[in-house]
């Protein structure tokens, strides 16, 4: 039980204290892997398309490696010297994998720009949590960014790494937010990545196949719990789930959109090219600012919700296992 309640400690952690900038932080410390992997591949492998993919596999076996491996030898060696030491150190891993309250403040950022300095200010905001382009964003795209970036992190930031801990402690965490941020550093489509980051982007997209599903489901189940609509956002999570190239990240939008009543995604500009993405959810109202704290709202019920089924799942595999 040891490892649930390291992953109990880390979430309580989140929740008092998000994630100081200064504080050195192992997602950053991953980045700067990728970085240095990624320069050393290209110089090694031919700049062709079979070349590019097979350095996207060998970033892939060694940031994975490297970042499991040295999480899961750090804690043995902290479980010689001391059980006490091993939990501790345990649990600010499983605090440093989650993104709960980060992902609140940096939202919470977004709106108080929109409310208080004006729409440039919340460009500037927003543009530190999303990968569109931002400078022609009017009131009401600044506001759809910003609750398409919390919905789809409350998935990627919060309920996938909850559940890769309570599944296989710290280390699994450690090997699914590796995983998550080669994504989002090579995982794009365009003429740099498109077959660098293929491995990558694959094994992201499996790894998130039932935490983006369970999402968009508890999202659903605790929208009332919050005041916003839980029968819309089941109707809108059950039709347009599926409306996104990405084969998650619709999950955990329509539900939100659907428990907000508004309309999220849509045309969106990337590095300078538009890309027609199709809308999700109902034009019931136009967006507006105060949809960034209702989606906050919504985090946050799922984050606990989260916990709680993990804690309970945790329970239950231990017991089927013998070792309660």
């Amino acid at each position: 039980m040891i490892h649930l309640a390291a992953l109990i400690c880390g979430f309580a952690l989140d929740a008092l204290f998000g994630d100081p900038y200064s504080m050195p932080h192992i997602i950053r410390l991953i980045g700067r892997l990728i970085a240095w992997a990624e320069r050393m591949l290209r110089a090694v492998f031919p700049a062709t398309p079979r070349g590019e993919r097979t350095a996207g596999v060998v970033l892939v076996a060694l940031v994975v490696g490297l970042s499991c491996g040295t999480s899961a030898l750090v804690l043995w060696l902290a479980g010689l010297v001391s059980p006490w030491l091993a939990f501790m150190v345990e649990s600010f891993v499983c605090y440093q994998m989650i993104a709960a309250m980060q992902l609140r403040i940096e939202a919470r950022r977004v709106y108080d720009a929109l409310q208080n300095d004006g729409l440039a200010a919340a460009r500037t905001a927003v543009s530190m949590i999303v990968g569109r382009d931002t400078a022609a964003l009017d009131e009401a795209g600044v506001t759809r960014a910003a609750v398409e970036t919390v919905a789809e992190n409350t998935s990627d930031g919060v309920v996938a790494p909850l559940l890769f801990m309570a599944l296989g402690g710290a280390p699994a965490g450690v090997l699914y937010k590796a995983v998550n941020t080669m994504d989002s550093m090579v995982g794009y489509v365009n003429d740099r990545y498109r077959f660098f980051g293929t491995a990558a982007a694959r094994l992201d997209d499996v790894l998130n196949w039932m935490p983006a599903r369970l999402t968009g489901a508890l999202m659903c189940l605790v929208a009332p719990l919050v005041g916003l609509d839980g029968r819309g956002a089941w109707r809108v999570f059950l039709r347009d789930r599926l409306r996104h190239a990405s084969p998650n990240s619709a999950h955990p939008e329509a539900a939100c959109a659907g428990a907000l009543g508004v309309q999220l995604a849509g045309p969106a500009s990337y590095f300078g090219v538009l890309h027609d993405k199709p809308t999700i959810g109902d034009a019931a109202r136009p967006i507006e600012p105060e949809d960034i704290v209702r989606a906050n709202r919504l985090l946050t019920a799922t984050s606990i919700a989260t916990l709680l089924l993990c804690i309970a799942l945790g329970v239950l595999v231990r017991k089927a296992l013998g070792r309660w």
